[in-house]
């Protein structure tokens, strides 16, 4: 009998899907985490959704929407339970230029087509290729987010003075407004210890904001940065020519942009998936994400991914099933529609402590340590995409360790081709090749250099039992080494190649293939080799 959906509900919220299944059911205490573990989130949200808004040139409710719509539909939909999503600065950048150039509306137009074209991505399961990405690329990621995470929170120390520059604060604001972000931090740090009942986060913004208010204190707050009060988003087509033009304006921002968004929810659910011990939901978190930006753009929100900083508030709060992510977004909407007066009050230090918390529970501090054991090529890697992450951006940082890592992996695989020579039992006078390691375009080079061309005899057998042909340049080389056989009247015989080797070879058409006799690879036959020609020979 078909489980009723209502049965199912439990482990939907857990999100136990076919990627991640498990036999749990909610109890009252993970409801109770994941509700005030929500909650505490949407507070956090609140002053990185204006704040970008600001760095992307939008009005600050564009960017509460976008966290709202964004934040809603992944938590819902997305590839791991506990994974908070709303605007964020990585793709704000980005959208400054298009904002300033063209307005709004085109930006709500690209951020549609972005959220298209993650969809596609995700119905072509691209997202499974994020395992290509190394470790040292991961902890790369990690530290230099955590770090541009730390450095984002350097400017609620400055104020806005009246010709609308920021200065730094000074005397007793300075003092005041430093000692609540360490008041702040200390309450975090302590909480746990004490009591898990509540989020120490949460209990730690009540805390700060409770001093605040009853000893008055001239603080920034959160209604210092914009007014959250607003109405619900309203569908509307993004005003803007539906001509080729438009699309060449909005096609390259887009495409970067969802690049960019898939790429840091994707390292995002990696991530989440080691502290929360589950694995898999790559491309339906990218379907999730494509949908979000698709609705969103409808919306006026500004579009947005999965953010690291309150994933991890969220997870090291408590939050492990899909009704965190839901209540975080609605609260922020009932921010929005009702109590905006009342969040407006918290103090912009106490939001400031909580996120230099997190910076410190990113940050991979044991990189520093492994720096020194790993290979240096990988401590390379890792401290490049670190700084990348911090002067450029995720997107570029990751693309730059992942081709890094490539070229260190070729450069090992290249030097690994090696051979070793013995008499031939089977063909009297010969002399065989013993090809160990991979052949392709990295060993070539060391390929030609293993053969005495002019010293050997008139029959050589190149053996590739334990070698893989692996691509054209491989052919080439074995062409090459053919021909220089042959320029001596002398005669070249390939041997044992392995099925994936076969296949290579067979499809240019230079082999021709009389027999089929050995028991492990399928194929072992020697194939004499002749310039231009490959005749087989038993």
């Amino acid at each position: 009998m078909r489980p009723s959906f209502f049965s199912r509900l439990p482990n939907f919220l857990l999100g136990a899907t076919p990627y991640n299944g498990f036999p749990q059911t909610l109890s009252l205490r993970q409801i109770n985490l994941d509700v005030l573990s929500g909650l505490t989130v949407s507070l956090a949200l609140v002053p990185e959704a204006i704040a970008f808004a600001f760095v992307a040139g939008v009005a600050p409710i564009v960017g509460l929407y976008a966290a709202f719509i964004v934040g809603l539909i992944t938590a819902i939909f997305g590839g791991r339970p506990g994974m908070i999503s709303g605007a964020t600065g990585a793709l704000a950048v980005v959208m400054v230029a298009l904002v300033a150039q063209h307005g709004v509306e085109y930006l709500f137009a690209t951020v549609i087509l972005m959220g298209v074209l993650q969809l596609f991505f995700g119905a072509m399961r691209w997202g499974k290729f994020i395992r290509m990405v190394p470790h040292p690329v991961m902890l790369g990621f990690v530290n230099g987010l955590a770090i541009v995470i730390g450095l984002a929170q350097i400017d609620q120390f400055k104020i806005t003075g009246p010709s609308g520059q920021r200065d730094w604060l000074t005397g007793e604001a300075l003092l005041v407004t430093g000692g609540l972000v360490a008041a702040t931090m200390i309450l975090i740090w302590v909480t746990p210890r004490l009591t898990r009942l509540v989020p120490a986060p949460l209990l730690a913004i009540g805390a700060v904001t409770a001093v605040v208010l009853g000893f008055d204190l001239d603080v920034q707050r959160v209604g210092d940065l914009a007014s959250l009060s607003g109405g619900l988003p309203s569908f509307a087509v993004p005003i803007v020519p539906i001509t080729l033009e438009t699309l060449m304006i909005v096609f390259p921002y887009a495409l970067i942009l969802a690049a960019i968004g898939l790429i840091e929810s994707l390292l995002t659910l990696n991530l989440v998936g080691e502290l929360t011990d589950r694995r898999g939901g790559a491309s339906q978190e990218c379907l999730a994400q494509g949908a979000a930006n698709l609705c969103t753009g409808f919306f006026g929100g500004m579009g947005g991914c999965a953010m690291i900083g309150q994933s991890m508030i969220n997870v090291k709060s408590g939050g492990r099933s899909r009704i965190s992510g839901i209540v975080a977004a609605m609260s922020l909407l009932c921010f929005i529609l009702f109590t905006g007066p009342a969040i407006e009050l918290i103090p912009i230090a106490a939001l400031t402590g909580v996120m230099f918390m997190v910076v410190i529970g990113t940050f991979a501090w044991n990189s520093l340590k492994s720096l020194l054991a790993v290979p240096r090529a990988d401590a390379l890697v890792t401290i490049v995409v670190t700084c990348v992450t911090v002067l450029e951006d995720l997107a570029v940082a990751v693309v730059v360790g992942v081709i890094m890592s490539a070229l260190v992996y070729a450069w090992n695989a290249a030097k690994r081709i090696n051979a070793s020579t013995r008499p031939s039992v089977r063909e009297a006078g010969a002399l065989v090749y013993d090809i160990q390691g991979p052949l392709f375009f990295g060993s070539v080079t060391s390929f030609h250099e293993l053969f005495d061309v002019k010293n050997d005899p008139d029959k050589i057998i190149i053996d590739f039992a334990a070698s893989r042909v692996v691509d054209q340049s491989a052919l080439q080389a074995i062409e090459d080494i053919a021909a220089r056989y042959d320029a001596l009247g002398k005669t070249v015989f390939l041997r044992h190649l392995s099925r994936d080797c076969y296949r290579l070879l067979t499809k240019t058409g230079q082999l021709i293939i009389d027999s089929h006799d050995d028991p492990k690879y399928g194929v072992a036959v020697d194939y004499g080799v002749k310039l231009g020609t490959l005749d087989a020979k038993h």
